[in-house]
């Protein structure tokens, strides 16, 4: 049993104790960084994370390295290689604010390098020395270059024109320029500080460059902002010249047909206004002819009245023509009636008696009356023919005095 005992405990002191031993053996490279381990006959394996590097203790020693990359801000204050026309120096004081990328190179020795030269150093002496390195780069590159180069990449091609006597790396660098579309301070500065940082074991990734500053840019900015400002003026002005040219000729449009609706209005009205009076004479004719036919209605009323009364009266006068000579005939009639019956005395009493009131009716007879007396033949001839038609005329009016009296007895009928 307790060699049982003795024996599970050692095995569970190896299992557990194993763990130990692995990581011994194998040691984690984390992500970003780079594990460097030498042996015992002095080589070195390179093992970069995240990954295992395999080490002995007490045969083997590592050491890591980091294989971020580096971010290093420059602020860099120097003089263009400006000229003037003559090709008298007139530099013009530059300053560049950039930030460029560095890192630990590819290969086994640059990361040796970088190991033993860079990385050996104090982390504020590391940084430094790369600043003081990446300054130097970016003097001499704004040395090489003129203002509008500096501020243009595009003009990188004309660097060979101005600077012809240029050393062979700034030749190198303008044929890059010419060949990449890249910033030529960038060029410049990369293949001047690339051998410096290959001797650190280093490599330059990338420079960007966020502001170039000069009095001359700033007054160039100033003017291209005046001159922005007075073109945006113009065009504001242009535009509102424009508005107002379009406001001008909708107003005369909308005054036009403003007008032209006026004109059509009016014509309209024209034409309304003698429809109108077509309408009051259609009207008046019409009522002309209503007024002229009730007139002709009227005036037939009042000739067919006119007829009807005049037909009345005349039908009136002949009853009364007819009632008088009825009545003239009876009283005739009654007279000699009363001639035959009374005798000759009766007839001259009445005679004698009504003479004071027939006698005027007599003479005005005998007056109007037109006695023609013709004499031919037997008869007594034209005196007595005279006498005989005096004496009808006296027993006509004697009759109707008579008659008008009440009767020949002298006594009014009326009364009886």
């Amino acid at each position: 049993m307790t060699q049982t005992l003795i024996i599970v405990a050692i095995v569970a002191g190896v299992l557990g104790l194993l763990p130990f031993i692995v990581s011994a053996f194998l040691r984690d490279v984390q992500a970003g960084t780079i594990r460097m381990v030498s042996w015992l006959q002095g080589t070195t394996v390179i093992y970069r994370g995240p990954g295992k590097s395999k080490e002995i203790p007490l045969l083997t020693t590592g050491t890591t390295i980091s294989s971020k990359v580096i971010n290093v801000d420059l602020d860099i204050t120097d003089q263009t290689a400006d000229a003037d026309e003559h090709g008298t120096p007139r530099p013009i004081k530059i300053r560049v604010l950039a930030s460029a990328i560095v890192s630990v190179g590819d290969t086994d020795t640059m990361i040796k390098t970088a190991a033993n030269r860079y990385f050996a150093k104090p982390e504020a002496d590391q940084l430094n020395t790369i600043t003081d390195l990446l300054s130097s780069s970016g003097r001499r590159a704004i040395n090489l270059l003129t203002h509008d180069q500096l501020f243009s990449a595009k003009a990188a091609p004309k660097i060979k024109a101005t600077l012809p006597a240029v050393t062979s790396l700034a030749s190198t660098d303008l044929q890059l320029a010419e060949s990449e579309d890249d910033d030529p301070l960038a060029i410049i500065i990369r293949k001047a500080c690339s051998r410096e940082l290959t001797d650190l074991g280093l490599i330059f990734n990338s420079l960007n460059i966020k502001v170039v500053q000069s009095e001359v840019a700033e007054a160039r900015r100033r003017q291209s902002a005046a001159e922005a400002q007075a073109n945006a003026d113009i065009v504001s002005a242009q535009q509102s010249r424009r508005a107002k040219e379009a406001q001008l000729e909708a107003e005369r449009t909308i005054s036009d047909r403003t007008r032209e609706l006026e004109q059509t209005k009016a014509s309209n009205a024209a034409l309304v206004a003698q429809a109108e009076a077509k309408r009051q004479e259609a009207v008046a004719v019409q009522r002309a002819a209503e007024l002229d036919a009730t007139q002709i209605a009227q005036a037939t009323a009042d000739a067919e009245r006119v007829r009807i009364e005049a037909q009345a009266r005349a039908e009136a006068q002949a009853i009364q023509i007819r009632t008088v000579a009825e009545a003239t005939a009876e009283s005739i009639a009654k007279v000699n009636e009363a001639i035959r019956q009374g005798g000759e005395n009766y007839f001259k009493y009445r005679q004698i008696e009504m003479l004071p009131e027939i006698a005027p009716v007599i003479a005005d007879a005998l007056a109007k009356a037109r006695l023609i007396t013709i004499s031919g033949g037997e008869g007594g001839g034209a005196a007595n023919s005279a006498t005989n038609n005096i004496a009808q005329v006296i027993q006509t009016v004697l009759a109707a005095q008579l008659v008008t009296k009440g009767g020949l007895g002298g006594v009014d009928e009326s009364k009886e």
